[in-house]
Parts: structure tokens; sequence; C-alpha cells
């Protein structure tokens, strides 16, 4: 198993040799992973690309897939390519369309056709201010008594 996305990530499967995977006929995300330096980091692994489907048999993987192509040019070769897997629990393809999202935001691998920027942009929704926005506690004296305020002498 192995841990893709922010915070605690998704539980994928694998990573596994994409040469010798045999894709199970069920609805996923998956992430094409490759080792940029099997000999000295052997357990790292780079995500280049990133997607989802509703049957991962009908996909064309391992390497019919439209950007197999791109990923054996990236990884080297077609053996250095890895594929990890998510079954989304109850997941609908929405679910399985927006973690995609998610780590090609995080990751932003090259092969992904589409990429998204895990970003927000003030004119998005504006500036303002409430008074909720402030500290939670007022000023106090380090020293303990109360604190003096100003006298009006113009009385």
């Amino acid at each position: 198993m192995i841990r893709l996305g922010s915070l605690a990530g998704y539980p994928f499967e694998g990573p596994r040799v994409l040469g010798g995977w045999t894709p199970p006929e069920a609805a996923a995300v998956y992430a094409i992973l490759f080792r940029a330096d099997p000999e000295n980091r052997p357990h790292d692994y780079a995500v280049i690309d990133v997607d989802h489907a509703d049957n991962l048999a009908e996909t064309g993987l391992p390497f019919g897939h439209p950007r197999a192509k791109s990923w054996e040019r990236r990884a080297g070769n077609k053996w250095n390519l890895h594929i990890c897997t998510y079954e989304v629990p109850g997941g609908l393809r929405s679910h399985r369309a927006q973690i995609a999202r998610e780590l090609i935001a995080v990751y932003r691998p090259g092969c992904a056709p589409d990429q998204y920027i895990q970003k927000w942009e003030d004119e998005w929704i504006g500036s303002y201010r409430a008074p909720t926005a402030g500290p939670l506690t007022t000023a106090r004296d380090p020293s303990g008594s109360a604190a003096q305020t100003p006298q009006d002498d113009s009385a």
C-alpha cells in the first residue's frame, strides 16, 4: 500500500510493475509512477499520470492506453513503470474524478492531459472584515493589576 494525496492521503494498492499487472473489472482512481533513481532510492516513486476509470479493464492498460508511450518516454522504459489503484469505497464517478483532480493538483504529473492548481484567488470571493476574525482575547497587563484607562480631565 502507498498513500497518495494531501494530509493523510488515500490508501492506494501497489505500486505494482505495470508490465506484469492485469487490470481488474473495477471502478478506480489510478496513478502511474516510476522510480527516478532505482539503485540509490528504490522506494521513492514519482507520479507521472493520474486518472480514473469506470472499469480499469476497459482503459487499455497496461500498454494499450493512449498515454502509454509518453509514460515509457518519461520513465526510460516500460519496465520502470508502476501502477497503484484506489477503489473508492461507495464512491461515484464524481468522487473518483474529484480525487483524480486533487492528486493532479498535488503532484502535477507531466503526462496528465489536464493540470489543476491548488490555489485560491482573492477575487473569487473578495476580501472582507468581520468582528469574529479578530483575536480571541484582549490585551492584559502582565503585572496582574487591572488595566488603567486614561481619564478625561475636561469635566
